[in-house]
Formats: structure tokens, C-alpha cells, sequence
């Protein structure tokens, strides 16, 4: 019987701490925002991914720990700022360093780059508190100096396959863009049946993919992430190093896990696009769609509903058909004092939605609290009632990034209703 992996491993993404692990006789983790990987060869070492800038100098001493052979060649699996920032730091103290990457990789950096304080102030509620905590570890290491987040430029770009030795260690170099990213990377190591994917697949292995953030990114298109599935079960890996947490080891496992995964990304396409086809709208779709129990993975990163919306916009864009007013400017926030003004007021608003709280119906009640809150001086227990609303809500929230907002919002509502 099946026990799915998603059970046995973490979810959250850490910033790098002091501690390297050694894998295997030649490779040694250095966990991270995105882990870094040291192949050790007689002849020099390859490193897989670089960091934040932040992390680059606590990668370095985790590896150094190791091994002191010089680094020839730095292998970057896709272009977010958590594999690439570190890249500057690793060539100023290796001359001759070697940067490969994807093709993809230049207009990956460029895009992340035009949309840089964007996305820094959309992912806040979810890292601010971890990187805080990540430079009291640093500080107290006597760490307090950081390099600057770079924006490398690749000395090798592979396009499709790409192939070299180095010290009797045969890497082979595979492009699968449009997965993770639309530069993402893999390593194969042939002689070992090792394969360092990167995240490839999200974050946490065995996890529904987020075919887009809750953060603001690209969507992403769920058959090219269950053909990425595919191309790396046809390689039949007996070991995963995955881009977060501990490798991935036993071919069986890795095949069993990988079928169920790219089965369920297909499963989820395929019934969103039959409910399209049919003329359901979307709330339905994202309610009714479930994973049979023999699809059974983790969403503690991904959500299969979160899926079913992706897959819909991906296809049909951000109109519903639903109300002419989606074709317009103004938000229904517009007419909220009308509503406010035709319940007899704030409280009348604040009280229904006690009823649904009453009833279990968070989210229902939070719909009503929208209307309030922006004016809430005048109804202060309106916040009071919002944050009960995401407490009800947070006590059934495995995922990482639902679970990160909730808290967020929680604690600005109680900073709101402090003042």
C-alpha cells in the first residue's frame, strides 16, 4: 500500500543556515531558499546553484567544511533570485569559474528583474520574518557583511542537451523550460542514476504544483509540468536531489511518486477542461474538482483548486463571463457605502457576518466583512470579526503560502484594531 511521500517530508522553503551535509562519497547538500549541491572530482568540483547573495558566503563555508579543490564549474537549475544571487561571490573567490544555465536564463533574470519590487513586496508576508530570523543565525556566526544579490550572466547557455566530464564524473544537462520556470535546468548523473532537478516541480517534492504563485509569476502550463514529470521518470533515477530538503532515494519510490504526480496534474487538467467544455464556471470547477485517493498528494505548497483557477485563466484568460462590470475599471468596493447605507448601517453588516461565523462559514463572513472594513473606525468589532474569520480559516490551512497570508493578515488586523 502506497504511503505518499508528502506525509514523511517538511514543507517550508529556510533560508541557508551553518551545516553542510554530506550526501554520498562525492556530493555534499548545503540546504538553502533553494539547496546548493558540492560534486566533489579529483580534478575540481562542479557546485549546483549559488543561493540569495545573502546565503552565498554560509554556502561557501558549508562546503569548504568539505572540500578546498577548486570550483570550475557552477550549474544554475533556473533563474530565480535563490539560485542565481550568489553567483557574483562564487566567481570573485574562484577565477575561471564556468556559469551554465539554460537558454532561457538570460529573459528569466530580465523579467524578474522588471518586476523585482513588485514581487519583493508580494512574497513579504511569507519571508520578512524568516530572513530576520535567518540574520540573527548569521549575526550570531559573526556574519554581517553580505555580497549584493547578483544578476549573472552565464558563460554557457544550453538550449537542448549538454555534456561534460570532469575528474571521471559524466554530467549530462537537460533543458526543460516552462516547468518551474521557463529556464529550468536539470542534472543527470549517468553513472549513478542521480538526478538533481532542482525544483523542477515547486517547491516541496510530492506536492501539487503551483501552476501560478499567490505571490504573482507566470502561470504555468499543467501539461509541460507533467511532461517535465515525465522526462525525469523516463531517466529512471534511483537518487533525487530535489531543490528543498533531503534527496529522494529508491528507484521505486521515485517512480511510484513521479506517476502519481504527473497522473495528477493530468487528472486536474483534464476535468477543468471537460468543465470548461460543459459550461461550468469556475467557482464551481475549483469546489468540485478533487484527487481520487489512489492521486493522492500533498498541497501543502500547491492547491489542486488554486490548480483548477490556473489551468482556467491559462486557457481563458481573466474574463468570466459572468458580470459586464469585469470589463470595467471599477472594483465592487465602489459600492460598499451604498450597501453599508442600505443595511442600516455598519452594524447591521458586522452582524451577519457573526451569523456565518456561527455557522463555521468563514469565508462567507470575510465577503461580508469586505464591505465594512475599509471604514472600519466606524464598526471596530468588524476587525475583530475578520480576524476570528482567518483564525477559523487558518485551523484547516496545511499549505505553506495560505497558512503565510493568514497569519499575516492576522497580524495586521490585530495591529489595526490596536490603535
Amino acid at each position: 500500500m502506497r504511503i505518499p511521500i508528502y506525509k514523511s517530508r517538511p514543507v517550508e522553503p529556510n533560508p541557508a543556515r551553518f551545516g553542510g551535509q554530506r550526501i554520498n562519497d562525492f556530493i555534499v547538500l548545503s540546504e538553502a531558499f533553494s539547496n546548493s549541491y558540492l560534486l566533489q572530482t579529483p580534478e575540481g568540483n562542479i557546485q549546483v546553484n549559488a543561493g540569495m547573495g545573502i546565503e552565498a558566503p554560509v554556502i561557501k563555508h558549508n562546503f569548504e567544511a568539505f572540500s578546498n579543490a577548486p570550483l570550475r564549474y557552477l550549474v544554475l537549475t533556473q533563474g530565480h533570485v535563490d539560485h542565481v544571487g550568489g553567483v557574483g561571490f562564487f566567481r570573485q573567490h574562484n577565477p575561471g569559474l564556468c556559469v551554465i544555465a539554460q537558454a532561457g536564463n538570460p529573459e528569466h533574470q530580465s523579467y524578474d528583474g522588471r518586476l523585482a519590487p513588485f514581487r519583493g513586496n508580494r512574497s513579504a508576508f511569507a519571508f520578512d520574518r524568516k530572513f530576520a530570523a535567518a540574520f540573527e543565525h548569521y549575526a550570531q556566526a559573526g556574519l554581517t557583511e553580505f555580497p549584493p544579490q547578483d544578476v549573472p550572466t552565464p558563460d554557457i547557455l544550453v538550449e537542448d542537451r549538454h555534456a561534460f566530464s570532469l575528474g571521471g564524473l559524466d554530467v549530462e544537462l537537460i533543458a526543460v523550460p516552462g516547468a518551474e520556470t521557463n529556464d529550468s535546468m536539470i542534472l543527470w548523473l549517468p553513472q549513478h542514476k542521480i538526478c538533481l532537478t532542482g525544483n523542477l516541480f515547486g517547491c516541496p517534492f510530492g506536492h501539487f504544483p503551483n501552476l501560478v504563485t499567490i505571490r504573482g509569476d507566470r502561470y504555468r502550463d499543467a501539461l509541460t509540468v507533467a511532461a517535465a514529470v515525465q522526462l525525469v521518470m523516463d531517466l529512471g533515477a534511483e537518487v533525487i536531489l530535489y531543490g528543498h530538503h533531503q534527496p529522494v532515494v529508491g528507484g521505486e519510490l521515485i517512480a511510484s511518486e513521479l506517476q502519481v504526480l504527473r497522473d495528477a496534474i493530468l487528472y486536474v487538467h483534464d476535468e477543468t477542461v471537460k468543465g470548461m467544455n460543459a459550461g461550468a464556471d469556475l467557482a464551481t470547477l475549483m469546489e468540485r474538482i478533487q484527487l481520487p485517493p489512489e492521486l493522492e498528494v500533498g498541497e501543502g505548497y500547491g492547491k489542486v483548486s488554486w490548480g483548477v483557477r490556473a489551468i482556467w485563466e491559462n486557457y481563458a484568460g481573466w474574463f468570466k463571463h459572468e458580470s459586464t462590470t469585469e470589463l470595467y475599471p471599477q472594483p465592487r468596493s465602489v459600492i460598499s457605502a451604498d450597501l453599508i447605507d442600505l443595511a442600516g448601517g455598519p452594524q447591521a453588516i458586522v452582524a451577519r457576518a457573526r451569523q456565518k461565523l456561527s455557522d463555521g462559514q468563514y469565508v462567507e463572513a470575510l465577503h461580508l466583512l469586505d464591505i465594512v472594513l475599509p471604514a472600519h473606525r466606524q464598526a471596530p468589532d468588524a476587525v475583530v470579526a475578520a480576524i476570528e474569520a482567518h483564525q477559523g480559516l487558518l485551523k484547516d490551512s496545511a499549505n505553506f503560502w495560505l497558512t503565510s497570508w493568514l497569519e499575516n493578515r492576522i497580524r495586521l488586523l490585530q495591529a489595526t484594531d490596536s490603535r
